[in-house]
């Protein structure tokens, strides 16, 4: 009697992780996401450790979550694992004001970001 179990928004050789609420602003973050985009997953995943980039610790750890939930929750392989897409949208935007000459005021965004990570298994051809 209960609920139909909803299908899954992903292939059956897909895992998926997403962040929110990452405090820097998309494009930024997309710069990041561009780095890891088709690569293998050990690859991706040595690039965004040795990123000068402040944020590639936040990428970093959702793509490792989205590994753990394909070696985990899929059973998929993970040393066939690609980064097949990385997404990045916006989340919020804080709005906060700094005061100025002649008492005036002028605003100050801090954008806030999300991330969505699919990791997929290929199979290595020989």
């Amino acid at each position: 009697m209960g609920k139909k179990a909803t299908p899954r928004r992903v292939a059956d050789n897909e895992a998926v992780a997403v962040g929110n609420m990452i405090r820097v602003s998309p494009r930024k973050l997309n710069l990041l996401a561009g780095l890891i985009r088709g690569k293998k997953v050990e690859r991706a995943i040595a690039d965004l450790t040795f990123s000068r980039q402040r944020h590639a610790h936040d990428v970093k750890k959702v793509l490792q979550s989205a590994v753990a939930n394909a070696e985990n929750n899929h059973q998929l392989d993970v040393d066939q694992l690609v980064v097949s897409e990385a997404s990045v949208g916006k989340a919020l935007v804080m709005k906060r004001f700094r005061p100025r000459a002649r008492g005036r005021v002028g605003n100050v965004e801090k954008p806030f970001s999300r991330i969505r990570i699919i990791v997929r298994q290929v199979e290595e051809s020989a």
